[in-house]
């Protein structure tokens, strides 16, 4: 008997092994992708290639995204639906396995002597009557185990372990976009300063405008109007300088948050006049997008998940098989519990066919190709959005590269033009307007160059994370 119950339980957990997996197998799909950039890049490989630390080379800006890294809760929430996906895995792969319990129990009942069996059997002559309380001992193992034929839960592992990686690659993206949101507004604090000290500079320089026409009007070289316009532009140079300490502070506070932080003061490094950006940006080729980006890869192992469902649910139209059995002891008396009279088994095979759901089994069927089709649409788009990434990425940085030498340019010429009309003016020859003119052209000019400085570093963090760089972790 035992021979051939162990007979019955190997053949049974061959078949399960060996049985095939109904349902699609998966195929990556065919995607068009460009030949090329629109925006021609010099340099050979791809600027993703480098570590983040090799791109921002500040150490404060290295140091903030070190933080974030360690703290901010947008990434350790990722982190945390990592370790549930996996967990998650575990349990749905478990059923694959033989689930094997044990069990003791103990319990003491009375019969009612009124009623079956106690009255029948004391009816009987030489019984002696039937003890109406009863001890009952047992203990043992019970055992459950589905076939695994059709691929069920196979189908089922495999799905939950595309979901598991999905996870981590949604992990990996919050990373590259807490970094460039970090550099990004790093360099965005910068050219805040840099427009503060702008705005401070031309108060100062309105100042004096003003002690010079007062001068010239109580000299009676100038007319009243002369003041009036001097005193109307220093106001409103003094009203711009706490309107970027605003700014400021609400910048940092917003990088504060990406460090996971309570809102507070942030240290500053190079200025942005200081910071460098690579000679060269390449970009490799749009192919490497896609093993590259993890926004890509998450959408792909999604569809990956999807395809694995609908195996999942096909397999539901065909018999499930289980195995299941009890092994153990029973016995009245506790004494003879251990003894070899006590043991007792039950095994079996349990076929349960589908016969009729209302149409439940055809409805999963349906809804999982229908999220499969909605995963390889997602998965189509996110490459798309990807390609348009990188070609607006690569177009900012370049014609923000033309954009700052013609800004240069003019913010020289504003210089000399706000020199050449102080001159005149002082000389009688020109107008306090042509020195109001000046003194506005200079400073748009500057603040427009500050910009456009800021433009650049920008274009290249968005450069960075378009082509994936930006999730690998400093050795």
């Amino acid at each position: 008997m035992k021979v051939r119950i162990a007979t019955v339980l190997v053949i049974l957990a061959a078949l399960a092994i060996t049985g095939c997996a109904v349902g699609p197998d998966y195929k990556r799909p065919t995607m068009v992708e460009p030949p090329g950039w629109r925006t021609p890049t010099e340099g050979a490989g791809s600027v993703a290639d480098l570590g983040w630390w090799q791109i921002f080379e500040d150490s404060v800006l290295q140091n903030l995204i070190r933080a974030a890294t360690n703290e901010n809760t947008d990434l350790r929430l990722a982190v945390a639906r990592v370790a549930e996906a996996r967990a998650q895995l575990a349990v749905t792969r478990s059923a694959q396995f033989p689930q094997l319990d044990g069990q003791a129990s103990y319990t003491n009942q009375r019969f009612s002597q009124k009623s079956f069996p106690a009255r029948a059997l004391g009816g009987i002559p030489g019984s002696g009557g039937l003890d109406p309380q009863q001890d009952f001992y047992s203990t043992g193992f019970d055992l459950s185990f589905e076939l695994d034929l059709w691929g069920r839960l196979r189908r089922a592992t495999e799905a939950a372990r595309a979901d598991l990686l999905a996870s981590e690659e949604n992990g990996r993206m919050v990373l590259t976009t807490l970094i460039s949101d970090v550099a990004q507004t790093y360099f965005d604090l910068l050219e805040l300063d840099r427009e503060a000290n702008i705005d401070r500079r031309t108060l100062e320089s309105r100042r004096a405008s003003l002690e010079l026409v007062r001068r010239r009007f109580e000299g009676g070289l100038t007319n009243e109007l002369d003041v009036r316009r001097a005193e109307q532009e220093l106001a409103a140079a003094a009203e711009t300088v706490p309107d970027i300490e605003r700014r400021i502070a609400q910048t940092e506070n917003r990088l504060s948050i990406l460090l996971g932080r309570n809102p507070g003061a942030i240290a500053r490094g190079l200025v942005l006049d200081a910071q460098t950006t690579a000679p060269t940006v390449p970009a490799g080729l749009p192919s490497a997008l896609l093993d590259r980006r993890p926004d890509i890869r998450q959408a792909e192992e999604r569809l990956v998940a999807g395809n694995a469902r609908i195996g999942e649910a096909k397999a539901a139209f065909f018999p499930r098989i289980s195995l299941t059995g009890t092994f153990g002891l029973e016995s009245a008396s506790l004494s003879d519990l251990f003894t070899g009279p006590a043991r007792m088994w039950q095994v079996g095979p349990t076929v349960t066919f589908p016969i009729f759901h209302g149409g439940r089994l055809r409805g999963n069927l349906r809804a999982a190709e229908a999220r499969h089709e909605q995963a390889l649409i997602q998965y189509q788009q996110t490459i798309q959005q990807a390609f348009r990434e990188v070609d607006d990425a690569l177009v900012f940085h370049g014609k923000a590269r033309e954009i700052r030498t013609e800004r240069e340019t003019r913010v020289t010429a504003a210089r000399r033009a706000l020199e050449l009309a102080n001159l005149r003016y002082s000389n009688g020859i020109g107008t306090y307007l042509d020195v109001l003119d000046a003194e506005r052209q200079l400073f748009a000019a500057e603040v427009d160059l500050a910009a456009t400085t800021r433009d650049q570093l920008t274009a290249v963090v968005q450069i960075y994370k378009a082509l994936g760089g930006g999730w690998e972790t400093r050795p």
